[in-house]
């Protein structure tokens, strides 16, 4: 079972894959799933029920390194979704299509 301050980590991982659906960087779930080979249905048991101990932290790992999520907002809440410098056409236009 995840630590509760596990789970906030794990809604704010959700919280950034709605972000980047709503700003047109990824179509949907889907694309992420496909991308990184994430076993969709374990991501949607997890999306349902934050505390089940299934979260891969390399998935934080993606969205800082491919999709410049800032760390600090990912782990802790605080600052900019993005890291300075990116935006979401800036990161729509650099990624290679899946």
């Amino acid at each position: 079972m995840q630590s509760p301050d596990s789970q906030i980590i794990v809604l704010r991982f959700f919280e950034a894959l709605s972000r980047l659906k709503t700003d047109k960087v990824i179509r949907g779930t889907k694309s992420f799933t496909d991308r990184y080979d994430i076993n969709r249905r374990n991501l949607h048991t997890l999306s349902a029920d934050p505390t089940r101990d299934i979260f891969q932290p390399s998935w934080l790992t993606y969205l800082v390194r491919d999709f410049h999520i800032s760390p600090s907002w990912l782990l802790v809440g605080e600052g900019n979704f993005y890291t300075p410098g990116w935006d979401a056409e800036s990161i729509r236009t650099g990624l290679t299509k899946y």
